[in-house]
This record gives structure tokens, sequence and C-alpha cells, in this order.
């Protein structure tokens, strides 16, 4: 790519922000983040320190009123402003670039889209864990046929919290669209969708275990595909033994893998994009094999891909410059939404439910 790159603001510059967004958006040939919005002084600091030549705004007013010298808009603030300000964007005829969860119902999701599309702007939502390093290489094996027909798909996003942190991100408030069903369960429902095609059915159940917790900390998901397959997905915050991310089940060997990508972790460390990013140790590696565990060496060490978040903006960059496919559409996290609405309904009423 040649040329100007073009201007991206940046909407929030908490963890989203600045440890995912900002430090992706500037290590990306094509874009340049111009400007950060944020009312908090910290944050304003810490944002000039990080990248000197960035301008500051406090306000999304503030931003809008100067959208005339933007390209791109990326909202990384809370959840229940992720619609609204997405659709003020749209309307002063800017491309967004939306953290997950895009929305708190696919019906919010599906009007965006048909916003950016009626509008003819991208529509993203950063849905970063595509590009894991096990999610990556796990699509390597899907594709070269190793594990045979997939049964089952095991998936946990599991952690050891014991007092929660507070904050909007755990609140018991529903317009805060908290808790971990859409926290981490927008990740896993996605990667899920991604692998093994529509649901057919969801079912969940959804805990409340820590004291002082307002909102669910332990989820399970089960969702059976259109394609035969059956997921089962955990997130948690109450995990005091963490099991394998992924446990992938064929009709010809398995797939097993601990450990979560190093690339969150590396970010916010202060590590940036570079010659061997994305890259994990041999002792990490999952394994394939059929009839043994593999804690005890059944099967055969599997490398994993390096993981690639830089990817997703380097997408992102071509879809605007060269008319490149949008690497995560609205439609298809209003997809996800569909699960995740399912999910909470099938926890609260007790019941399967069909899509």
């Amino acid at each position: 790519m040649t040329g100007t790159p073009l201007r991206v603001g940046l909407v929030g510059y908490g963890l989203a922000g600045s440890v995912f967004h900002a430090p992706l958006i500037a290590a990306t040939e094509g874009l340049a983040l111009d400007t950060v919005v944020t009312s908090n002084p910290e944050r304003q600091q810490q944002a000039r320190a990080e990248f000197p030549d960035v301008r500051l705004a406090a306000t999304p007013d503030e931003l809008f009123a100067r959208a005339a010298e933007l390209d791109l808009i990326v909202v990384a603030s809370p959840n229940k402003t992720h619609v609204p300000l997405a659709t003020t964007a749209l309307e002063a005829g800017l491309p967004v670039v939306v953290d997950k969860p895009v929305a708190g119902t696919a019906a919010e999701a599906r009007e965006l889209a048909a916003l950016a599309e009626e509008r003819e702007l991208l529509l993203s939502v950063f849905q970063n864990r595509r590009w894991d390093n096990d999610f990556l290489t796990l699509r390597k094996l899907l594709n070269e046929g190793e594990l045979g027909d997939v049964w089952r798909f095991e998936s946990r996003f599991e952690r050891w919290r014991p007092k929660p942190k507070g904050g909007w991100r755990e609140s018991g408030d529903p317009a805060e669209i908290g808790g971990l069903l859409y926290d981490l369960g927008s990740h896993v429902v996605d990667q899920a969708l991604v692998l093994f095609g529509p649901a057919a059915s969801v079912y969940a159940e959804t805990d409340i275990r820590r004291p002082g917790a307002e909102t669910d900390d332990d989820t399970f998901i089960a969702i059976t595909h259109t394609s035969g397959v059956r997921s089962h997905l955990h997130v948690s915050a109450t995990t005091a033994q963490l099991g394998p991310r992924f446990r992938v089940l064929g009709s010809s060997a398995g797939y097993v893998k601990y450990g979560l990508d190093p690339q969150e972790a590396a970010l916010r460390d202060g590590l940036r994009p570079g010659p061997g990013w994305g890259a994990e140790p041999e002792s990490l590696w999952g394994r394939v094999g059929s009839g043994e565990s593999p804690v005890t060496g059944g099967g055969r060490a599997e490398p994993t891909l390096p993981g690639d978040y830089p990817a997703y903006y380097a997408a992102v960059a071509k879809a605007l410059l060269e008319g490149a496919p949008n690497p995560v559409t609205a439609r298809e996290a209003a997809a996800a939404l569909d699960v995740l609405e399912a999910a909470r309904r099938s926890a609260r009423e007790k019941v399967t439910v069909t899509l």
C-alpha cells in the first residue's frame, strides 16, 4: 500500500483501546492513529506518552465535529455505547470498526449492518481471536482433514479470579451488557460458528458464583450445529484448575491444546508486532492423536502457527483502500448474538432453544 495513510479516530482508551486497538492500528501499513477520545486525564497522558503525535479529544462529539478530517472510526468504549457511537459515525459518512460485542442484541446488529450497507460504508467487528495461534492451527488441521469428521468441539476460556474486579464489565445492570456470556462468550461462540457453521439449537447454564458478583461469572454453552458438530463452550472466572483451551474430537484423531495465545500478554507488556510476533515455545504445542491422553505423551506434537492479530487491521486497511472483503461483518456478529441471546434464554428458562 502506498500514499497517505487513513486517519483513524479511536473512541476509548481503556483495556480494549490502549492494549489492543491503538498498538495494532499504529503497526498497520496504510493506517495512522490520528485521535484518541478519552475524558480520563491519566489515560490522556498515557495516550500522549505512547503516541506523541496523537491528537486528544475529551468526548465523541469533539471527534465527530472533525469528521471530515478522518477516514475511519474505531469504537472501543463500553459495550452500551457501541450502537449509538457506530450509528453516529455511519451517519457522518465514516467507516467503523466496533469492538465485540457489536451490540446488545442481534436485531441491533442487523440494523447497524443495514445502515452501513445503505451508506455503502465498511462496518467491521473486532473479533481478534479468529487470529489466535490455536485457532489458526486448528483451522489448518481441519482444512487438511487431519481429524476426519469432527464430532465434538470443546473450547474453554477460563480464568481464576476469585474476587470481582468491579467496573462495567461485571455490572449487574442489563444496560451495561456485562457478564462473561457477552464478554468471553462473544469470542468462543464466534470461533465455533466460523469453524463449524450455523447453530441449530442452544443450551446454556449461567451462574453467579463469587461473593459480591452481580452478573454471570461461570457459564457453559452447548451448540448443536446444522452440520451435526456439537460445540461445548466454557467461559469462567472461577476455574481453580484450568482445562485445555481446545479439545477437538474427530473420526480419525483429536487435537488438544493448552494455554492462551500469547499476543494479549505481549501487548499488555508493551511489546509491539515485529519479527517473531505471536510465536510460542515448542513446550506449549498441542498434540494430535487417538487412543491415548496427550498428558501421557499420546499422539504427536503439532507445531502451533504464530498468532496474528495484526492481520485484522491489515485486512481492514485493504478493504478500505482496495475494496477487499470485510474481515468480520456485522451480520456474522449478529449470528453470534443470536446464539448468545438463545443461551441467555436457555439458562433463564432451563430449556433448549431452537434457532
